[in-house]
């Protein structure tokens, strides 16, 4: 989606729809006030993508009332709410990145619906800033693109970003800050859900970390070999594009098990789960204006 002048809305929403999990951002000002995550349906319809969005507003009314009451620090929320406690944060623009097909155009109207015209959406004519050395740019998930958006200018470059998802990807910029390609490989829950369901005897297991490497029970085993493995592959292949590379970066983990991987990580150095909901909010200030 091309430009337009004049549209820098104050109260943005910003919405990545994963395979997983579809996460939302209310940018204030330029600034992520809050986000809210659920798991991604199937199937949905427009209507419900907007029950979605009204659920999400209303939670931040009630978080602020919630912290209010607890004595805990409210600060969070001054952004979208009046001296006087209205709420004030109703977006009046959207920008959304999906990777699921079949959801784009639901989104698309329910955001269009909610914020009174239609969002940008990540891809072909929006503009990033970020150079591609990839054959076809058009495969990279538009997730991913807000993501590097975000790290490139939170880290610097070159950088290595861990992002955890249904895949784990491994997302790499340049010396020059140049999108220079990646790995993908299966993600912790997906590969869990794989082994439960390729061998009879194998439970399903929860994603945490196991006490020990050798474990004394089938679930143990399988938590070291899901959760510590993938640590392990982690570590392995970052040592990988470090020698392909030439030189060792930062390296970054985000997505929904980036606090357990950067805890257990040799090479991971911090976690940061909120990268694509800033990114989007970054792409929505480089677009928005001439």
């Amino acid at each position: 989606m091309a430009a337009n002048a004049n549209r820098d809305a104050a109260f943005v929403l910003a919405v990545d729809v994963g395979n997983t999990v579809t996460r939302f951002g209310l940018i204030a000002r330029g600034v992520l006030a809050a986000s809210w995550e659920f798991a991604t349906r199937e199937r949905m319809t427009s209507d419900e993508a907007r029950l979605e969005i009204a659920n999400f507003l209303n939670m931040l009314e009630r978080e602020r009332t919630r912290a209010q009451a607890k004595g805990d620090d409210a600060r969070l929320f001054d952004s979208v709410f009046s001296d006087d406690g209205r709420f004030v944060g109703n977006p009046t623009d959207a920008i959304l990145s999906s990777v699921v097909p079949d959801l784009t155009d639901i989104w698309v109207g329910a955001l269009a619906v909610e914020c009174g015209r239609k969002p940008f959406v990540v891809g072909p004519g929006l503009k990033t800033g970020l150079k591609m050395h990839y054959n076809d740019p058009s495969e990279v998930g538009s997730d991913r693109v807000a993501t590097l958006v975000a790290a490139r200018e939170a880290y610097g470059y070159p950088l290595i970003v861990v992002d955890l998802g249904t895949t784990t990807n491994f997302d790499v910029l340049d010396g020059e800050g140049a999108f220079a390609g990646g790995v993908i490989a299966p993600g912790i829950a997906l590969s869990a859900k794989a082994l439960a369901q390729a061998a009879a005897r194998l439970p399903v297991i929860e994603i945490k970390v196991p006490s020990s490497t050798i474990g004394k029970s089938t679930r143990e085993a399988m938590q070291a070999g899901v959760v510590l493995g993938e640590v392990a592959r982690i570590d392995g292949l970052v040592d990988a594009i470090w020698a392909e590379l030439g030189c060792s970066t930062k390296v970054v983990a985000t997505g929904v098990q980036a606090g357990i991987v950067a805890a257990l990580s040799q090479r991971v150095e911090c976690a940061d789960e909120p990268l694509v909901l800033r990114g989007l909010g970054m792409l929505y200030a480089l677009n928005s204006k001439r």
